[in-house]
This record gives C-alpha cells, sequence and structure tokens, in this order.
C-alpha cells in the first residue's frame, strides 16, 4: 500500500484486496480488524468514521500489520488476541491458537463437575494448558472448584498467567511448569477431573497442515507422535493415579481417533466404559472415562 493520506474506507479496501491476492480467504474481516488495531479502534467503529483520513503512522502500522498477515502469520498472533468462551484471551507464538471446536471439551467438563456437585469443591487437573483457555474458562465457570494446569513451556505459563488475571481468577489456579502429569507425581487420589486437549497430530500428517498452522503455531502443541496417541497413551497409563475414586478424565481428540483413545481406556482396566462427544458438526470432539472404583479395579 502506498503511503500518503487515505480515508479509512480506502485503507479497508486496499488492505483486503492485498490480503486477498496473497491468499488469505477471510481478507476483509481480517483487514478491518488489522486497521483496528493500527488505529486504536473498535471494528465496529470503523464504519462511523469512513471518511476519517489515517495518520502517516497509523497508516505505516497498518500497512506492516498488512504485511506480517499477507505472509500467513495467524491472525490472533498479529492481533495478540483470540476468543475463547466467550472470553477474549491473550496469545503469542508461545501458545496453540485456542480454537472454537476446543470449547465442547468445556461444555461436557462443566455437566460432569454437575454429577460431583455439591460434594466438596472440586479438583481439576488441566494438562498442557498452554494460553490457559480451559483453565481459565472452567475457573471461572464453577464457583467451587480448584485448577491446577501444568505446562512444559515457561513461556506458555506466562501467557496463562496473564489470562488468569485478566479475567480476575488467579487465585483459582495453579500454574505448574513440567511435562504432563510430572508435576503433579506427588499429589495422588486428589483430582476430580483431569482434563486436556493434547497434540494429537501424526507426526507424517504435519507437513500437510495448512502453512498458517505448520509454519507459525508451536510444534510442541501438535505432535503426537506417529500414530497420534503419544499422549494419550500417558494420560491412559498414568491419570489413575491422580484421579479420586469415581473421578473422570475428559480429552480433546482428532475427529478420526475415537475408537482408539477409548481403546486405550479400556485397555488399562481403571476405567468404566469410555464415551464419546461430538462437536456442532458432526465430528467425535471429546472422549470422556470415568475411574472405577477401588474394588472393581485391577489390583
Amino acid at each position: 500500500m502506498r503511503e500518503e493520506d487515505i480515508t479509512v474506507r480506502r485503507a479497508l479496501q486496499e488492505g483486503a484486496e492485498f490480503l486477498s491476492r496473497a491468499g488469505i480467504e477471510s481478507a476483509r474481516l481480517d483487514a478491518e480488524l488489522l486497521l483496528g488495531k493500527a488505529v486504536g479502534r473498535a471494528r465496529e467503529a470503523l464504519y462511523r468514521d469512513y471518511q476519517v483520513i489515517l495518520g502517516a503512522g497509523e497508516q505505516r502500522v497498518y500497512d506492516s500489520l498488512l504485511e506480517r498477515r499477507a505472509r500467513g502469520e495467524p491472525l490472533a498472533y498479529i492481533s495478540g488476541e483470540r476468543e475463547f468462551w466467550s472470553l477474549p484471551f491473550y496469545v503469542t507464538s508461545e501458545v496453540l491458537v485456542p480454537r472454537p471446536e476446543t470449547e465442547i471439551l468445556i461444555e461436557v467438563t462443566l455437566e460432569l463437575a454437575k454429577k460431583m456437585a455439591p460434594r466438596h469443591t472440586i479438583r481439576i487437573l488441566d494438562l498442557g494448558t498452554g494460553s490457559g483457555a480451559i483453565a481459565v474458562a472452567l475457573a471461572g465457570e464453577l464457583g467451587a472448584a480448584e485448577v491446577w494446569a501444568t505446562d512444559l513451556s515457561a513461556r506458555a505459563l506466562e501467557v496463562a498467567r496473564t489470562n488468569a488475571a485478566r479475567h480476575e481468577v488467579c487465585d483459582k489456579i495453579r500454574f505448574l511448569q513440567g511435562d504432563t502429569l510430572e508435576p503433579v507425581k506427588d499429589r495422588e487420589r486428589i483430582f476430580d477431573l483431569v482434563v486436556s486437549n493434547p497434540p494429537y497430530v501424526r507426526r507424517a500428517e504435519l507437513p500437510r497442515l495448512t502453512p498458517e498452522v505448520r509454519d507459525w503455531e508451536p510444534r510442541l502443541a501438535l505432535d503426537g507422535g506417529a500414530d497420534g496417541l503419544d499422549f494419550y497413551r500417558r494420560i491412559s497409563q498414568e491419570a489413575h493415579l491422580y484421579l479420586a475414586e469415581g473421578g473422570f478424565v475428559a480429552l480433546e481428540i482428532g475427529a478420526d481417533m475415537g475408537a482408539e483413545v477409548c481403546r486405550l481406556f479400556a485397555g488399562t482396566g481403571y476405567y468404566d466404559a469410555p464415551s464419546v462427544y461430538q462437536d456442532y458438526a458432526g465430528k467425535d470432539r471429546v472422549v470422556v472415562a470415568q475411574k472405577l472404583l477401588s474394588d472393581a479395579a485391577p489390583s
């Protein structure tokens, strides 16, 4: 785009055309959001200011944002924000961008929590918390809940803590650095729920992901091993050690992994028959397994 006086209307038009030529499908929407960020206005306000002329500084910022988006950088990383569970979440390239389908995991977990109330304060363990979207959403929805959230990445935990502070649930979440269940290895049988959106992309499929995901989002949060099941194996074998009797494991899964993940949990002998929940597109999205009572579990 040219560095000259242009109106908001023209900036939107030229920005959308520029992104469209770069192959960005949501070119117009992205141009609106990026211009809003550049000028410090809500997207809706731009239409009230169609004839306002951009300042030179605003135009330079807008052009730089457009260039980043044209290179395929996710809009969430450029704007520093993504909505999840109707809440704005701070995101950086250190964490996976929260996705709408993960909201099914929140819905399922809240239903499981209802089955436990009002026995006691529900204790939830969120494995691989990333941006903290799951932990923060659950902490906000459940009045009597204590959430523990782990992540291997210290920088991801910084993002999660920022989001917990933003939504005023810091006092309800404990953030712990470490690999999956490792940070709670001395906390056996204390959790009512273990939840996670673990990495589940099969390693051979990583190169075939969209460039926006493959080239920008953290591989650590995507790579599920050769068959995509590495983390499910570990969780199915270890989570029962940390669950109270009758507690639940609820995990997001790839759309074609329901049967395989259910077999993993059923094969341990520590859980009742697992259930699969579908998302609003009719795809398998969440597996739930309930820990058997001690007299029904293998010795």
